[in-house]
């Protein structure tokens, strides 16, 4: 029974999405934009805004809880030194998921995150 259990298990242990989603972030907050499966993309939609919120408060804090998730420490001067102020008008919803189709080997449901302009 899956009672208040959260979030898709995407066929990994805890740890491993973990380590995952850490490694997905840091590519999408690199890039700009990651091509992946749908149900990854929406499970790591909140773990970057939630990152992306962290950067506007931009206190010492804040940065520490950051770099708990993100060990790439120019991502991190990335993050609040760009993506901070750049999203800091904006009351939440940094990202964009577009559907692109199934992907030819197993039919599997493709989506891009990618970070708004502004």
């Amino acid at each position: 029974m899956r009672h208040r259990a959260r979030g898709r298990q995407l066929g990994r242990t805890s740890s491993h999405k973990r380590a995952m989603l850490a490694n997905m972030a840091t590519s999408l907050l690199t890039h700009d934009r990651v091509t992946t499966t749908q149900a990854k993309a929406k499970e790591l939609r909140p773990y970057v805004e939630r990152l992306i919120t962290l950067a506007r408060r931009g206190d010492l804090h804040a940065r520490r809880l950051v770099e708990r998730r993100i060990r790439d420490r120019a991502v991190t001067r990335k993050l609040f030194r760009e993506l901070g102020p750049r999203f800091a008008a904006r009351p939440g919803g940094y990202t964009r998921i577009v559907k692109l189709g199934h992907r030819p080997g197993d039919g599997a449901e493709l989506a891009r995150i990618e970070l708004l302009s502004a």
